[in-house]
């Protein structure tokens, strides 16, 4: 793999601001934005246990009341030159307690003409 510090750092910082947008309200609530993120087969495991698809994800955030959690210790490692994987903790306060409850994230970004694209998602709760 011949990428450079320069594009590799290019590249994390354009996933870390398509990660941002997927947790920004208004994003998550415009369907052709969260769909121009998305692989066309999407697939997400749930912090819940759920697996989503694509199609139920796109209807869920369109939905759903939503207050974006904290993003913090973000990564990206290049797999190859179109695959990365990217890791991360958010932090969000729980409804009822008021608490900091945390969610490790991983996504596998995929390049395909040019743009990247989100391929799989997976949130478990941290302990």
């Amino acid at each position: 793999m011949s990428i450079n510090d320069a594009h590799r750092q290019a590249i994390a910082a354009l996933l870390l601001r398509n990660e941002q947008a997927l947790l920004d309200p208004a994003v998550r609530r415009d369907r052709h934005r969260v769909l121009a993120l998305l692989a066309e087969d999407f697939e997400e495991f749930g912090a819940s246990g759920k697996v989503w698809s694509r199609h139920q994800i796109v209807e869920l955030l369109a939905s759903e009341a939503y207050d974006p959690p904290a993003l913090e210790d973000f990564r990206c490692h290049l797999l190859a030159e179109d695959v990365a994987l990217v890791t991360y903790r958010t932090i969000r306060a729980n409804a009822q307690t008021g608490a900091p409850v945390a969610t490790l994230r991983s996504s596998l970004w995929i390049e395909d003409s040019g743009e990247w694209r989100v391929r799989f998602h997976q949130g478990t709760h941290a302990i």
